[in-house]
């Protein structure tokens, strides 16, 4: 506490200048580590653009009262920045959009028939397909869509609102922490390799190449692990 109070103390007296200037490095890190987990066709440089946008918003409205140190009330700005002109401007195909709603629809009719996880064969089968197109269906989505399951729950470090930010209701409270109870209950169903990929890429932060090195497989293999238990959990959200 006493040295939580002693760098509040001192970020008080820092002017919003002073905050952007110290934390440059801060975006930078950020991006990187955000670059190193989306396709190439994702610039760093445009990374770094939002993320100064974020700094910037985050030395205007930080309060050293709240109970952060500006280092991590701006990380949380800044990578939401990020994240959120990453989905503002999705570069996904309408056409790869189009598939990935069609085998989401297909797992969770297996899934609901079934009463247990669907097998790649029976979505393919489900939906006219082969099973190296349904494969690359998984390729197209999972790549160009690592965020996808960041749109069916919050961002890690997004769990709880910023501290600066409006407290959340009851309501909100409870539905969030309804909606963790359910995701965590459809990710113990996963079949192993899909839960172990989720866990590697959402809690140790790999990225596909590291995963791939790991499980011994290709890149493009993790791909498509990712993306299938990525839809069999939006499948499960939807159904909620």
């Amino acid at each position: 506490m006493i040295a939580y109070n002693s760098v509040a103390q001192a970020e008080s007296s820092y002017s919003d200048d002073d905050l952007v200037i110290r934390n440059l490095g801060l975006v930078k890190r950020i991006a990187h580590h955000l670059a190193a987990r989306l396709p190439s066709s994702v610039d760093v440089d445009d990374l770094m653009q939002s993320g100064m946008v974020g700094l910037l918003e985050a030395a205007g409205n930080f309060d050293p009262d709240r109970g952060a140190s500006f280092e991590t009330y701006a990380g949380i700005r800044i990578r939401g920045a990020m994240l959120d002109d990453i989905r503002k401007h999705d570069w996904t195909p309408r056409s790869v959009h189009h598939k990935y709603r069609q085998v989401m629809e297909a797992i969770r009719a297996i899934e609901a028939d079934e009463g247990r996880a669907a097998e790649a064969t029976e979505v393919a089968e489900r939906i006219g397909i082969t099973i190296d197109e349904y494969h690359r269906i998984l390729s197209d989505s999972a790549c160009s869509r690592l965020f996808s399951l960041d749109e069916s729950m919050d961002e890690p470090t997004l769990q709880r609102p910023p501290p600066a930010s409006k407290t959340a209701t009851p309501d909100e409270e409870l539905f969030k922490s309804q909606f963790r109870e359910n995701l965590a209950e459809a990710i113990a169903e996963l079949p192993e390799r899909e839960r172990l990929v989720l866990s590697l890429y959402y809690e140790q932060e790999l990225n596909l190449k590291e995963i791939g090195r790991v499980l011994d497989v290709s890149e493009s293999r993790v791909c498509q692990i990712h993306g299938q238990a990525v839809m069999r959990l939006r499948a499960s959200a939807e159904r909620w």
